[in-house]
């Protein structure tokens, strides 16, 4: 986890298939809040975000991912559980190698400690408004 204070440098993959895009839930637990975002995670000192990537994907749900390409740099600043955050988010396209993960409904998977979901979301029902997708400036690449 980050320190209060501390701007934060993360890198997510955006994984498209027809309608439908490859996203993480996540529960705002003060907001009472239900959230959509892309996978990945923060990026380590002495790797680049492009390594990172490959790496969070690899930790979190045993996927390789193919196809990378960089597409923008994102500046977010939220409120999660109380708490004010600010991250740099490094912003790549990509596929799964495993055309297994394509035919997946959902998927469990560990977050450190946490417990966490990753399915697939039909685009449509974001950009309706009907579930929340975070930040919003990624409906700029759908």
């Amino acid at each position: 986890m980050h320190k209060p204070g501390e701007i934060r440098l993360i890198t997510l993959g955006l994984i498209r298939d027809g309608e439908r895009t490859f996203l993480s839930q996540g529960y705002d637990p003060v907001k009472q809040e239900t959230f959509y975002r892309a996978m990945g995670g923060g990026v380590e000192f002495g790797e680049t975000s492009f390594v990172a990537l490959q790496r969070e994907f690899q930790e979190e749900i045993q996927a390789e991912l193919t196809n990378i390409s960089y597409l923008d740099c994102l500046e977010n600043i939220y409120t999660y559980n109380g708490e004010p955050g600010h991250e740099i988010i490094q912003l790549y396209e990509c596929d799964f190698v495993d055309a297994k993960f394509y035919q997946l409904e959902s998927l469990i998977f560990n977050e450190g400690k946490r417990q966490k979901t990753a399915l697939w979301v039909e685009i449509s029902r974001l950009k309706s408004g009907e579930l929340r997708l975070v930040p919003e400036q990624f409906f700029d690449y759908l």
